[in-house]
């Protein structure tokens, strides 16, 4: 477990980094008086919001903790702690927020200062800042997981195997971390957004198209409360967003790391452990890679030198940490691991991680494509303005749906990808790798908002021309990153909601998503619905929130002579009374249905159909996500074209003019598309995969009889066999039983085999298994190797040792894949094989329910052994009941443990 104490202590250096730069900043220069009256009515208004959104979120927090811990008591496979994870969670992304929102406040005035000296000095100052959020944000992620996995785990699980039931339910109480996580995230994201854009969109609407004053001008009431909302939706939003993403990546990974068999040096943890290392790993290469973060003020001054600036650092730091990755997968993993029947290799693994930062990065590249000046798309909305405002509103409509084709090709690319190379557990590790270099992004990310308020406090204060002319270019880098980071953010919430739903099904008991059924087809549907319903409320409160700060501004450009003027301060603070109100009123309808509507299909119709409503409202809101970002980043840039001249037709064409006009106005509808609703789907979709992974526990044994039920009837249309038996049809069941049976009793109740000393046995076709030399497979394996048939013994039946099921259910324990994948390898070595599988109970209940039982169980894994490639007519399978026990007494625990199983017979060779 040493190793575990590492990924806190990551937390804790990522922290220390972070005191250290933001003393560095603190220390510079913040400029004039009224810089700095300025500045302090941005920091002021961003603290009020935090102040009113963290006070509505502490009573949510307090409530879900009661239920949660409620729900968690009455559920053996959970516990009540699962309530003070969540605030635990909670608070540790609040915090997240609160640092990013504290140093952009700071930061936003000194870089505004420093672009007075050079744009060199410009840049350090603002992505200093950024840095300084990037690191805290990660830094306080692997900190909270790593710290609170060690203290559950030595309370809930001290000397446990990770197959346990008390590993099992210390991922699930940890899962509470991460839900706590993503419900301040998705509240931050919503009402963040609303906030700047209900001030962005007011203040552009009367400022710009109807006063015809530009941006930031401090005669405009809205101006304050416009650059407010920078640092509420795009600095303490994206924080708390980029922190949910980091927790809810690892921790799918090691969701499905506990299930994975892995013969490791770390006692099968190796699976959980790896995701954790390399967050950790991830932070100190992006500590590395803000290093490279320059620029040379002799080179000149231009975006292009600034954004090349950023792509060294965050080249460097993924090219050290997939390097890095490398390393820590050969070192860890053993060479071969099982996940639910899917065999990979290390090697495997290290390909996913690769794939993973490949999607990343295309994702980014495809992203400012659609999105950056000078390329076609926005150039085409270019055009297009010259028309009017209703052909610049279709051209950017037609390039967002556009902008949908390369990133999911992509994206189901590396789906597919990660899936060859590691399984589901390579899905999971793809996103972990893409979401390492998570505190460079987000550095990078966070600078454009700052590099944005530094512009604006430059403008407002009246400062030389060149210095905004410095900070516009920081600003127009600023929005490219904005861009590409949401494209990044919306595939890794994408592979890692893929990865949540394969855990959910996991831990719910259910075989699979049958959409073929009416009721999951159904909740598919559903699903696919929430993220259209959950963008209509949250643009429309944009809507209704701008229409009231129009209306202010308007007031007072009509109520308070002199403004236009500049003979006449406006007010300010009610402009910023109004985003803050709108924003914390109108956040809380859309993030309810995000936590409500999982709960209500859950409970009501059963963890299948909530597997289908997930399933719709993934792919639904990846596309939206990718949609609304792009479109809004390109209507973006079409504005800003415009601010150095655009030729349209053979006319240039410059800010104030009619085309200019129109794209001002497809600017003002993508707002909201490209900083509320769109940046909220990846919150979304994974949110609600949470919340799922959370009751999954509870579904299991709520909907016991309907999963049961669900899967005879799949058995029965895959096999044609049903689940009832009474009499034993097979002449030749009688067993013969081996005089000794080495092994014990474990935690769970279940008899452990001693199997011997594990050899590795190449098969014919080229194959190699792993089996212990004890095992009664091993036996099995030896008869069949001599392919003689006239020294089978038709009495003799092999038990298929360690595979267990759930109490009273045909449902496999974690695990089962190593020995079915044993059987299914040898037979598929030896197609002459058939073989018959026969289920047994011990003899508690009647004797009608063990036979149906036991016949379903054995049904089952005949079902697998199918889905490992074995032909169907090669296996015959039947339940005997408590019929021929192993222990004939069944008369303690580890007796009748030991007659709980599935043996298997050699009929033909």
């Amino acid at each position: 477990m040493d190793l575990f104490v590492l990924v806190p202590i990551f937390g804790v250096i990522a922290l220390l980094y972070t005191f250290l730069q933001s003393n560095w900043v603190n220390k510079q220069n913040a400029g004039n008086e009224k810089m700095k009256t300025i500045s302090g009515h941005i920091a002021d208004g961003a603290m009020a919001f935090l102040k009113a959104e963290y006070k509505i979120l502490t009573y949510f927090v307090v409530v879900v903790a009661i239920l949660l811990a409620v729900m968690g008591s009455s559920n053996a496979n959970s516990h009540w702690s699962i309530g003070i994870a969540f605030v635990v969670g909670a608070i540790f992304s609040a915090c997240a927020g609160f640092i990013g929102m504290k140093i952009a406040t700071k930061a936003n005035v000194r870089t505004a200062e420093a672009a007075r000296t050079s744009l060199s000095k410009a840049l350090k100052v603002s992505f200093t800042g950024g840095s300084v959020m990037g690191m805290g944000v990660a830094g306080l992620a692997v900190l909270g997981l790593g710290a609170l996995f060690l203290i559950i785990k030595q309370i809930f699980a001290p000397d446990a195997t990770v197959d346990s039931h008390e590993m099992e339910r210390t991922i699930e109480i940890l899962t509470g971390f991460s839900l706590g996580a993503e419900s301040i995230a998705l509240f931050a994201r919503v009402g963040g957004g609303i906030y700047t854009k209900a001030a962005d969109v007011g203040a552009d609407l009367v400022g710009k198209v109807e006063a015809g004053i530009p941006e930031d001008d401090p005669r405009n009431p809205a101006t304050i409360a416009d650059n407010v909302g920078d640092n509420v939706g795009d600095v303490a939003g994206m924080g708390a967003d980029l922190f949910g993403s980091y927790v809810a990546t690892v921790l799918a990974t090691m969701v499905l790391g506990r299930e994975t068999v892995s013969d490791d040096a770390f006692g099968g943890f190796a699976p959980i452990l790896l995701p954790m290392l390399i967050a950790g790993t991830g932070i100190i290469f992006s500590m590395v890679g803000t290093l490279f973060v320059k620029v040379n003020d002799n080179e000149g001054s231009s975006t292009s030198s600034v954004q090349n600036a950023l792509n060294l650092g965050n080249w460097g730091s993924i090219v050290i940490t997939a390097i890095a990755s490398y390393f820590l997968v050969t070192y860890i993993l053993p060479e071969k691991m099982v996940l639910r029947g899917h065999e990979f290799t290390k090697m495997g693994v290290f390909g996913a991680i690769m794939v993973g930062l490949v999607v990343g990065t295309l994702m980014s590249i495809i992203t400012e494509y659609y999105t950056a000046m000078g390329k076609r798309p926005v150039s085409s909305i270019v055009r297009q303005s010259s028309t009017g405002h209703a052909t610049n509103i279709i051209g950017g409509l037609s390039v967002g749906m556009e902008s949908t084709l390369l990133p999911i090709i992509v994206l189901a690319g590396g789906i597919y990808g990660s899936y060859l190379c590691a399984g589901l557990y390579g899905v999971a590790i793809a996103a972990a790798g893409m979401m390492a270099t998570t505190a460079m992004q987000l550095a990078i990310d966070a600078f454009g908002p700052i590099a944005d308020n530094a512009g604006g406090i430059a403008e407002m204060s009246e400062l030389p021309k060149e210095v905004r002319e410095k900070t516009d270019i920081l600003d127009a880098v600023g929005n490219t990153t904005a861009a590409t980071g949401k494209g990044f953010a919306i595939a890794s919430a994408a592979l890692t909601a893929l990865a949540l739903f394969a855990a959910f099904v996991g831990i719910a008991g259910i075989d699979g998503i049958d959409i073929y059924r009416a009721d999951v087809l159904a909740g598919l549907f559903v699903g696919g619905m929430i993220p259209f319903i959950f963008s209509s409320l949250a643009i429309t409160a944009v809507g209704q929130a701008a229409m009231a700060m129009v209306e202010e501004v308007r007031r007072q450009f009509r109520e308070i002579p002199g403004i236009l003027e500049g003979k006449a301060q406006p007010e300010y603070e009610k402009c910023v009374a109004i985003s803050t109100d709108a924003s914390i009123r109108k956040m809380i309808l859309p993030g309810a249905i995000a936590i409500i509507s999982p709960l209500l299909i859950g409970f009501i119709f059963g963890p299948e159909v909530l597997g289908g409503f997930l399933a719709g409202a993934t792919v639904c809101g990846v596309l939206m996500g990718m949609f609304q970002n792009n479109a809004g980043g390109a209507w973006d840039n079409a504005k800003k074209s415009f601010e150095k001249g655009v030729d349209i037709n053979g006319q240039t064409y410059y800010k104030g003019s009619e085309p200019h006009k129109a794209s001002v106005t497809g600017d003002t509808v993508g707002d909201p598309f490209k900083d509320t609703s769109g940046p909220s789907m990846n919150i979304l979709i994974k949110l609600m995969s949470i919340v799922s992974l959370v009751i999954a526990p509870t579904l299991a044994v709520l909907h016991k009889d309907k999963i049961e039920a669900n899967r005879k009837a799949k058995i029965e249309s895959l096999t044609g066999v049903t689940g009832t038996a009474t009499v034993v049809t097979d002449t030749k069941a009688v067993q013969v039983i081996p005089s000794q049976v080495q092994g014990h009793l474990n935690e769970n109740g279940d008899f452990v085999y001693e199997t011997g000393n594990i050899q590795k046995i190449k098969l014919e076709g080229g194959k190699t298994i792993a089996i212990g030399d004890g095992s009664q497979l091993y036996q099995l394996y030896n008869v069949v190797k001599q392919k003689d048939k006239s020294a089978l013994d038709p009495n003799k039946w092999y038990t298929i040792e360690n595979l267990y099921f759930e109490t009273g259910s045909s449902d496999l324990k974690p695990g089962y894949e190593l020995q079915l994948n044993t059987l299914a390898e040898i037979l598929n070595a030896y197609p002459n094989l058939k073989i018959k599988l026969g289920g047994y109970t011990d003899n508690s209940g009647n004797e009608e329910s063990n036979l149906s039982l036991s016949n379903l169980r054995a049904q089952t894994a005949k079902l697998k052994l199918l889905e490992l490639g074995v032909s169907a007519d090669r296996i015959e399978a039947e339940g005997y009941g408590s019929q021929h026990p192993v222990c004939e007494a069944n008369d303690t625990d580890e007796c009748k443990a030991k007659n709980r199983r599935i043996d298997v017979r050699v009929l033909a060779l």
